[in-house]
Formats: C-alpha cells, sequence, structure tokens
C-alpha cells in the first residue's frame, strides 16, 4: 500500500491529473485496473485502453502524456518508473533467527537480524550478513559468504568458499560454487576428475534465476560482477567472467573461461563457446551460436528463423547441396577465363 506521491517519489515521476495522497494497493494492466491501483503504458499497442481505464493513476511517457485522459504519472522512462513502483506492492517476508529445524555450525557466523529458515544448513565458517534471508531447504557451505541483505528464496545451494555480495537475489533451485567440468584424458579412454580449486564471486545487486547453475573455477574464481542479471536455467561454467550490468535470458550456456563484457545482452538459448571474448555492449539474439570473439559493440546474430516445415525440408536439401554448387560455378569461371585469355592471345 503506497499513496500516488510515494509512487511518483519512488519512480521518478510527476503526478499529472491526479491527487498525490490518493492511496493505492496494487498493479494491474489498463484494460482490467480499478480504482486503487495503478497501471502503465509502455507500448503505443495498448494506447487505446487509456480512456477507458479505471486505474487511480497510469505511469507513461511524456509523449503519451499528452492530451492523456486518464490520471497519470509521467516519466522519462516509464519501463523502469514502473519496475521502481512494483517494488512497493511486492510481499517480501521479514524475519529474524534462526528456525529450530536449522542446523547451524557453532563456527558460523550470522548477523542478528538475519533468517535461517526451516531445515536449512549453514556450515562451519559461513559468514551471513546483516538482513539477509535464507529460505527454506538453504545449504550455505563451508567459508560461504552472504552480503548483507542478500535474499536466498528456497532450495538454493551455496557452495564452500562462494562469495555472494549485497543485495543479491536467488532463485529456487539454483547451485553456485558446484564443480565445473574439468576432465583428462588418458590414452586408455578413461577420464580423471581436475580438481576444481577456485570459487564463485558474485558483485552487488545480481539476479539469478530459478535452476541457473554458476561453476566454480578451476583455479581462477568464476566471476559475476556487479548488477548482472541471469534468468532461469543458464549454466555458466567455470572461470567464465560476465561483466557489470550484463542481462542473460533463459537457457543461456556459456563454456568454461569465456568473457562477456559489460552491459551485455545475449537472448534465450544462446550458446557461447569457451575460451572467446565478448566486447561491451553487445547484443546476440536469441538462440544464436557464438563461435568466436566479438570486439565490437552491436547486435549479432546466427542460424536460420522458423519456416513452416514444407519450405524448410526444400531449403534443407539446398542447403546440401552448396558444396557441389559452389565447386561448379569456381570451375565454370575458371573455364570462362581461360577461354577469355585464348581469344585474347
Amino acid at each position: 500500500m503506497a499513496t500516488l506521491g510515494e509512487v511518483a517519489a519512488v519512480s521518478d515521476a510527476r503526478l499529472q491529473g491526479c491527487d498525490a495522497a490518493t492511496v493505492v494497493t496494487g498493479v494491474a494492466p489498463l484494460d482490467r485496473a480499478q480504482p486503487g491501483q495503478i497501471s502503465f503504458l509502455t507500448h503505443s499497442r495498448y494506447r487505446q485502453y487509456l480512456a477507458a481505464t479505471r486505474a487511480s493513476a497510469v505511469i507513461l511517457s511524456v509523449k503519451d502524456a499528452v492530451e492523456c485522459p486518464a490520471p497519470a504519472l509521467v516519466a522519462e522512462n516509464p519501463q523502469v518508473a514502473y519496475a521502481r513502483a512494483s517494488a512497493l506492492f511486492e510481499p517480501t517476508a521479514e524475519a529474524a533467527g534462526i528456525h529450530p529445524t536449522a542446523w547451524v555450525s557453532p563456527d558460523a557466523r550470522i548477523a542478528a537480524d538475519a533468517w535461517i529458515g526451516p531445515q536449512c544448513t549453514v556450515e562451519a565458517g559461513a559468514v551471513i550478513g546483516a538482513g539477509v534471508f535464507v529460505g527454506p531447504n538453504c545449504v550455505i557451505g563451508e567459508q560461504a559468504e552472504l552480503g548483507e541483505r542478500t535474499r536466498l528464496v528456497a532450495h538454493v545451494t551455496i557452495c564452500h568458499r562462494v562469495r555472494l555480495g549485497r543485495r543479491v537475489l536467488v532463485h529456487p533451485g539454483a547451485v553456485i560454487g558446484s564443480d565445473g567440468f574439468g576432465l583428462a584424458l588418458d590414452r586408455d579412454g578413461r577420464w580423471f576428475k581436475i580438481a576444481q580449486l577456485g570459487r564463485v564471486r558474485v558483485g552487488d545487486d545480481v539476479e539469478i534465476g530459478a535452476n541457473t547453475t554458476v561453476d566454480r573455477g578451476a583455479l581462477d574464481d568464476t566471476v559475476i560482477e556487479d548488477g548482472v542479471k541471469l534468468d532461469n536455467q543458464i549454466q555458466v561454467a567455470h572461470n567464465v567472467r560476465i561483466g557489470a550490468h550484463s542481462a542473460l535470458a533463459g537457457c543461456v550456456g556459456i563454456a568454461g573461461s569465456a568473457v562477456i563484457g559489460r552491459h551485455c545482452m545475449l537472448g534465450g538459448g544462446v550458446g557461447v563457446a569457451g575460451h572467446l571474448e565478448i566486447a561491451d555492449r553487445v547484443q546476440v539474439t536469441g538462440m544464436s551460436l557464438v563461435t568466436q570473439s566479438i570486439s565490437q559493440p552491436g547486435t549479432y546474430s546466427s542460424g536460420l528463423a522458423v519456416e513452416p516445415n514444407r519450405t524448410w525440408n526444400k531449403i534443407s536439401a539446398r542447403l546440401r547441396q552448396l558444396d557441389a554448387l559452389f565447386r561448379r560455378v569456381a570451375a565454370l569461371e575458371k573455364t570462362n577465363n581461360q577461354d577469355g585469355s585464348t581469344q585474347e592471345g
């Protein structure tokens, strides 16, 4: 619950045609919002709902505020304004102490205002900072560190010597600090495990999605810098480094020792090969495969877009003929060049 004045202050917006003292209790889409709720307009296709909305106020841009028939919260960036405002209405569990069913090593250090939930395990040497929330069934390994106001929702595993910064949010099922896929192949065909001796270091204000895994380094650390946002079911292999404020969508896979720059965006299902570097401010569209380093900012894509099955079958058949076609064209060019030389002679 908040007043429109409080929402405006949090979202860096100005009031237009509404009372700052009006109380709102939630957020809803334009066409379904009721009095006591705020809404938002971030795409022109929804402008048609402005005239009929019943929302107490609508977060929108300076451009959309012109001739707006509804009460408004006008912002330079309405999407960011909405993101900030939405946090006012998100229910969060607040607690302090240790649940009776949790097991905490006597050698762990836990801030007085932190919460360790039901069935959790906190191992020796772990450090839990001020205001940390550890939800049910989480495991905190030996000498792991959780910075102040970090939040583990539930069923999160933080392995030994992992360090999480401040205000990190980790969703259910995530595993941070598991062994990387380091193996050596002997001449007789047997695989030998290489000990993974590094750590994982996560910066401040990072979000890690459900069932995402971040492997510990083999020698050096795997590093997730400040402000990085990882979606669900992402694989970050050992010794990867992800630059500050980059965002990776679901099912991205990053192979070992790759370096992702700052302010990068990787779409869903992108694969990044190991030991390469991606520059700052690179966008890679969904389902692309990055097999070489990218040195310049910009948008990059690979792969073919979906086609009707019959069309795709034709394309696939023709792709298999490309090599033979190339050789025929090369042979014809060679013949033509030779004929031209003979005639000139």
